[in-house]
Order: C-alpha cells, then structure tokens, then sequence
C-alpha cells in the first residue's frame, strides 16, 4: 500500500482563525466526516470507521489563534476552483484528509505511533455497534472496489467524486496531504462512472444503525472486572488495618501523597540564602552564618537536581553518611552554602541546621552522583571554619569559613618546619592538598591552620565532610594548637588518628596528664590523653598513650568509647604499661591525672603500691595485673577500658 510520506509532509495553509475553523466544520460535518469514512482503510471495520472518522474530524480543530480572516463559507457546496489559502474549509478538509491517510500507515516498532493511527479516545459508544444504512449491490461492489485501493488511490477518487475538484485541484491537495506520488494515486482512482454512488446512504458515517456488541462475552468482561475490584479493595483493607487498627504509618498520607512542607522543600527558589556580611553581625558564628557562594549559584536546574536526589535518591545516588547522621529528606528549604564547579565534578552544599550535605554529579554526561551527609548541629565559629568540597587521588580541596582570611598547610610529624601558605579563592576555596593517609608508615599527616575571627585554628581532615579542629590542654580548657609544644606532643600522637577516622569526629584534644620519671634512671616518660569528641555527642573515643623517651611516637596504653573519661564531665584519666628498662628488666608502669591520690597494682605475680598519681613496680614478663587508683576525695577509681 502506498503511504503518506509523513517525514517530509509539506507545509499546510496558513491557519484560519480558530472560530471559522469551527464554523466550517459544523457547517460541513457531515461531508467532512464522509471523506474521513470513504479514505479510512475498510481493514478498520465499519463501527471502528465510523468513531474514528468523526473523531479525526472533530480533532481537525486548529489548536492557535490568529486573526480572523475571511468568512467561512455559507451554504451549498463548498467553492471548488481557486480555493483560498485562508479558506476555513480548504484548511479543515486537509487536516482531515491527511488524519484519514496517516491511519492506514502500518504500525512498526521503529517508529512512534502517528495520532490517526491510535485508537480514537473520543467518541466512544459503550455496548453497541454502530454502522451506515445497507445499501444496493451497487454500493456494495463500489466499498469492494474501494478496499482495493491503497489510501492515496481512495483519497483521489474521493476528492473528484465527492469535492467534485478537477484533476490539477486533486493534485494539489493531495501533495498538501503529503502523498509521496500524487499522479500515481490519481491514476489508480479510475474513471468517474460511478462517482455519484458516493453520496448514497450506505457511505453516510452520520446516519447510523446500531446493534449490540457480543453479550456473552461481555456478561464475562463485568464478572471478571468486578471480581478483581473486589480482590484489589479486600487486599487494601488487609494491609492498611492490620490487627483492625491503624496502618503502619498511622494517620500519614501515602508516600507520594503531596505535602506542603516536602514540596517547598524541593523548590531551588525557596533555598535560605544568608547575606555575606550576616556572620559580622551574627550571634552564632556557625555554618547557618555562611553565605550562598560558587559560580554555579543561580543554576536553578543544578539545585533542583541536588533537592531531588537527596528527596529520593534513585539507583545511581551514592549515598555516604557519618555515624549518627540522618539521610532522610529535609524537612523544609535547606540553606545553600555552595555551588560549582570543582575539579571534574559539579558540587552542591546544603545545610538544613542539623546536617550538611554534598551533592557531587559529573561535569559532564551523565553517571554516578554522590550525597554525603554529616551531622553539624550545635557547630560554632571553632568547629564550622571548614567543608570538604571534593577528593581526587588523595587530594582534598576544601571550602572555608567567610571569616577565614588565611590558610596555611603543615605537616604534623614535622612541628619544627614553618607551614606553607594556601592561596583561597574568592569563594575560599584552597588548592588541592595531600589528604592524610588513613594506613600505612605515617611518616607525614596534613593539617590546616585556619586562621580568622581572631584566632589560628588547627584542623585536619578524617575522611569526612568536616575535618576535625585539633587542640591541645586539660579538659575544660581546650586551646587551639599554636605553641612549640603542643605542636610537639601531636608530632607524637598524629599517627594514632586513623584509630578515628570516619567516626563522626567533630574535635579532638590531645592532654599532657602526667610526666613519671623512669626506674634506673632510663628518663621521663609522658602520658598523654586524647579525646575525639562526635558531632552526636555519644560515642566519644577516649585514648591513654605512653611516650617513652626518644620514642618518636606515642604507644597506646588503653582505649575507651563512650566515656566521659579526659573530658569536661570526667576531667581524670588513669592507664599503666608493661615496660622494660635498658637493663632488661620489666616494670609494671602507671601514671594517673592530678585527682589520683594513691595507686595500687595486683595479680600476675605482682603487688605494690605508691602514694601519688604514679607508679613503678618491678614484674615478670609478660605479666597480667589489676590496677586501681584512689582520689583525693577518698572514692576508687579504675583504669581506662
């Protein structure tokens, strides 16, 4: 069958105003829904002929306006010859004709369905059949010739026989309709000796006979529908009343139910934005006072994207949170921090008060998005001066605070050398800079000082999206790491880091409790605490250390989660090691906080003790004692475990 070129389809006449488009279709609806009925293929059968011709007339309505243009055409047959371009009904009978041609185009799989060739969704008649008038055998053998015709061949015939349209006029239109081969389709129509045929009844779409469908199988479509509503609405009450009580999400709307809150949290025009100069004048210096930054900004598109994703993260959003840190949605406009491009990747931050999140996707294309969570509430000026914004091979670029005005970089192993300055960009964005190593020799750990708000502060990244502030005192008087030896005791303690890496940590604070002259005149030896505080706040890890003399690190003596140990809540501390002295001899060495009054050591083949916080007690190797401290306040204390 000859097809309607519709790839290369010619352009159609200038749209008629709107209302002469309808006048002319009601005026001529029923030649019009003829024509649609004699070029339709008869492959359709008459019923579904019949709706889809009225329906391909009723949608030849122009959907534009435009300015009116001449008047429709008024009684009698519509104008033949040297029809206008503005004709309202030239224009509609080309809609209709080209409608009529694309529904005998077969349907393919490498092709989307054209509009004629689906089902029409109006009209629609439910339990009948309905079909023109019988006609003679003359009709008859007219529709049989006709079903031979391809669809270009019973558009020509209709045009001349029904239009009446000369041949040239018959082209033309035809060419309009876009038929690939109009003489072709000219030549197949045949001569005009039956032309007056086509306005019998038996091709009147509008007079009609009806006749029910098939009532069997029918009967069997509503019992088997009804039997379905019946099992879906028994199986939706069972899961929403289990035990004949509430649901398992109570009174809350279905999962995709709209909510008011949800969808303003996901629109890019309700984000918090925060004036670069509000951290001046704030009374918390904590991220809330951080200003919208990044070249990317002002992407509605970017951010409704980064809103989506964390909204409902699909199958290729990495998600990655620190421990006690939600993933859940915000619960209302989060704060835009930052967005941009760094290195290959377009960042997103967003901080909702309780969290900041990153959102990362590729610079370009399309793959895998990563959505970092980290729990930042209660942060202040001390612990909200850094984020990280991205890691590429060891690598970390990191966003600091507004109020940071200097950055430098230095290397915790080697407190003797002078940091080396970092140039930010004006959104406080430093270089790409070695991320400490989580394993391995630790022969190097990179820390930043930050330095604003009149004060330098030391921090460090573990692996998460805030880096750690480091500091240095007893507990309660936490100070940040600026002096020759405090920056000594981290060369020896910096190595003991990876033991919290990617816990969470919001701080920690490395403590000298007590220095213990050594049996045998071996030196001193110091003990250190420190103390990794969370951002939840629960899960602090505390560790005692012992630092042996010309030791280059510290060693650990004992460890502890959850705590209140070395801190503000229980400033003291008490740990012992097994020692051996040059001279070969082994000691069971311990050493308290300045709260310890006396200890004690027992078992293993051991006893002794001493007044004061510490103690020296010769032991066999190898040895396995218990030691138990006593303050000043007359109260026990344990070890740290």
């Amino acid at each position: 069958m000859t097809a309607p070129d519709t790839a290369t389809r010619p352009s159609s006449p200038v749209p008629p105003d709107v209302e002469q488009a309808e006048a002319a279709i009601v005026e001529h609806y029923p030649r019009l829904v003829r024509l649609a009925y004699l070029v339709l293929p008869p492959a359709l059968g008459r019923n579904r002929r019949v709706l889809t011709a009225h329906s391909l007339t009723q949608r030849a309505l122009p959907r534009g306006r435009r300015a009116a243009g001449p008047a429709p055409v008024r009684g009698g047959v519509p104008a033949q010859r040297g029809e206008a371009e503005e004709s309202g009904y030239a224009y509609v009978r080309l809609r209709v004709l080209r409608a009529a041609l694309e529904a005998g185009v077969p349907l393919t799989f490498r092709a989307l369905p054209l509009r004629g060739q689906l089902p029409p969704l109006l009209p629609q008649v439910w339990g009948l059949r309905l079909f023109p008038r019988a006609g003679g055998a003359e009709e008859l053998a007219l529709d049989q010739w006709l079903a031979t015709l391809s669809g270009p061949g019973r558009a020509a015939c209709v045009l001349r026989a029904l239009e009446r349209l000369p041949e040239p006029e018959v082209l033309r239109v035809l060419t309009r309709a876009g038929v690939a081969d109009p003489a072709a389709a000219v030549a197949e129509s045949g001569d005009a000796a039956n032309d007056a045929l086509f306005a019998s009844p038996e091709f009147d779409p509008c007079v009609l006979q009806a006749r029910p469908t098939d009532l069997l199988r029918r009967r069997r479509f509503v019992r088997a529908g009804l039997a379905a509503a019946a099992a879906l609405a028994v199986c939706g009450a069972l899961l929403a009343l289990p035990g004949g009580g509430w649901g398992s999400d109570g009174a809350a709307a279905p999962p995709y139910a709209l909510n008011a809150a949800a969808e303003a949290a996901l629109d890019p025009g309700k984000l918090t934005r925060v004036s670069p100069r509000l951290w001046r004048t704030s009374s918390r210096t904590g991220f809330s006072a951080w200003p919208a930054r990044g070249d990317r900004a002002e992407d509605a598109e970017l951010l409704r994207r980064a809103l989506a994703a964390w909204a409902r993260p699909g199958a290729s959003v990495v998600v990655s949170a620190t421990p006690g840190t939600p993933s859940g949605p915000p619960m209302g406009p989060p704060q835009l921090l930052f967005a941009g491009v760094v290195d290959q990747a377009v960042v997103v931050l967003l901080h909702d008060g309780l969290r900041v999140v990153r959102y990362a996707e590729p610079l370009t294309g399309t793959g895998l998005v990563g959505l970092d969570f980290a729990r930042t509430d209660g942060a202040s000026a001390d612990t909200a001066t850094a984020l990280v914004l991205s890691r590429v091979d060891g690598n970390v670029r990191y966003l600091t605070a507004p109020w940071v005005t200097g950055a430098a970089l230095r290397d915790l192993i080697k407190p003797g050398e002078a940091p080396t300055a970092l140039k930010l960009t004006p959104d406080g964005v430093t270089p790409p800079v070695v991320s400490p190593a989580p394993a391995g020799s630790c022969t190097a750990w990179n820390a930043l000082a930050l330095t604003g708000d009149g004060a330098t502060r030391l921090v460090t990244d573990l692996g998460e999206l805030t880096p750690a502030r480091l500091t240095s005192g007893a507990p309660g008087a936490e100070r940040d790491v600026t002096e020759a030896a405090e920056l000594g005791e981290w060369s020896r303690t910096a190595c003991l880091l990876p033991s919290v890496r990617s816990h969470g940590v919001r701080s920690v604070n490395a403590w000298t409790y007590a220095k213990q002259p050594l049996p045998e005149g071996d030196g001193t030896a110091t003990w250190l605490c420190s103390r990794a505080e969370t951002w939840q706040g629960t899960a602090d890890r505390v560790q005692a250390q012992f630092l042996a003399p010309g030791a280059p690190l510290a060693a650990q003596a004992a460890k502890a989660e959850g705590s209140p140990a070395c801190g503000p809540r229980e400033p003291r501390v008490l740990a012992g090691v097994l020692w051996k002295s040059r001279a070969g001899q082994w000691y069971v060495l311990a050493a308290g906080s300045a709260q310890f009054a006396s200890l004690t050591v027992s078992g293993g083949g051991v006893s002794g003790a001493a007044n004061g916080n510490r103690l020296a007690v010769k032991a066999p190797e190898g040895a396995q004692v218990d030691l138990t401290g006593k303050l000043t306040d007359g109260s026990k204390a344990g070890v740290l475990r």
